[in-house]
């Protein structure tokens, strides 16, 4: 089995790309970003994904793990938010498979960014159940049991309160409304205590670009879990989706 496969993340206005080591769980050259073709459609975007790809010499048997900002299930896109309309009921996979000759696998991203933590940052020492949230504009999720993904679990779409939760708890909604850590702080620790009555989880993750202020409002947060900040940061949906890739 090759030690070496390809990463993408797939975004609203960047397509990122880089190979993989999968023993090190890091790049294995310099990441390249193109720009998210505009009308992002999916055979704009697989000509990105196909010059993407071409920009390194890579083995013919190298697969690719492709991130994607969307519920997918078995690789189709259910709905889409991000990206061009006509993406809903493509079949991502066989398209990149088209477009560079290459056996593919996707998921959702947040999916991706947690089987990133768990094999190779926060949780890769952690058994049992392992939650991944990311903290953005929404609240992606990843649950992974014992190693193993169970995909597409959408909890930042929870009703808590009479709200669909991210729009309480997300980073936006922190800066939206100007609060202060405490206060956002309070919001996280209400959505959190429901998750973890609703899953009981082992470990919890916290991701996203506000995981790097972690210091200023994980330590108010009070769970029967212990809750870490990632440690792969912008790298996890890329090394999480080659892990996927390779069956790692």
């Amino acid at each position: 089995m090759s030690d070496l496969a390809f990463g993408i993340d797939i975004g609203g206005s960047g397509i990122k790309g880089a190979p993989v080591d999968l023993v090190a769980g890091e790049y294995a050259d310099k990441r390249t970003r193109i720009p998210t073709p505009q009308p992002s459609t999916p055979q704009a975007v697989a000509d990105v994904l196909a010059k993407l790809v071409d920009t390194y010499q890579l083995s013919d048997d190298v697969p690719i793990g492709v991130a994607f900002p969307a519920p997918m299930q078995h690789g189709v896109v259910r709905s889409m938010a991000n990206l061009d309309q006509s993406w809903t009921g493509v079949d991502l996979p066989a398209l990149v498979q088209r477009a560079t000759g290459r056996h593919a696998v996707a998921v959702n991203d947040a999916d991706a960014a947690g089987v990133g933590e768990v094999r190779y940052g926060a949780a890769r020492d952690a058994d049992g159940v392992v939650l991944v949230a990311t903290l953005g504009t929404g609240i992606g999720s990843a649950l992974v049991v014992d190693g193993v993904l169970v995909p597409n679990t959408e909890l930042g779409h929870l009703e808590i309160d009479g709200h669909d939760a991210e729009s309480r708890a997300a980073d936006s909604a922190r800066e939206r409304e100007d609060l202060s850590w405490d206060e956002w702080a309070e919001r996280l620790q209400r959505y959190f205590g429901v998750v973890e009555d609703l899953l009981s989880p082992d470990l919890i993750v916290v991701g996203g670009g506000v995981s790097k202020h972690h210091e200023k409002y994980l330590p108010s947060l009070h769970l029967r879990a212990p809750i870490v900040p990632a440690q792969l940061r912008n790298a996890a949906g890329i090394v999480g989706a080659a892990a996927l890739a390779a069956g790692r």
